[in-house]
């Protein structure tokens, strides 16, 4: 538990104080490796928040990172299901 709590501070801090690319590897590290990893969403909906602007490319949505990280997110829950060296059911991440 410590550890999924330091790895969404550090995200916290990523998303605050480094570049966003950054932030992407270490919200996808944490769906990798942690179940349902919902604090990257949480993250990245304030990274919306604070540096988001309408993109005209993407229909004036302010939101796309929010978007995105949660359809990656559904996608890393299916595919870790599907996966049969996965330790999904474990009970300590």
């Amino acid at each position: 538990m410590m550890l999924r709590i330091l790895a969404s501070v550090v995200l916290l801090f990523s998303i605050l104080f480094l570049p966003f690319w950054v932030s992407i590897i270490l919200a996808l590290a944490g769906m990798i490796y942690f179940r349902f990893f919902l604090e990257a969403v949480f993250m990245f909906l304030l990274s919306d928040l604070l540096y988001g602007v309408k993109e005209a490319k993407f229909f004036n949505i302010v939101f796309i990172s929010l978007i995105v990280s949660a359809l990656v997110l559904t996608g890393v829950e299916f595919v870790k299901r599907r996966l049969k060296f996965y330790p999904y059911d474990s009970k300590n991440i």
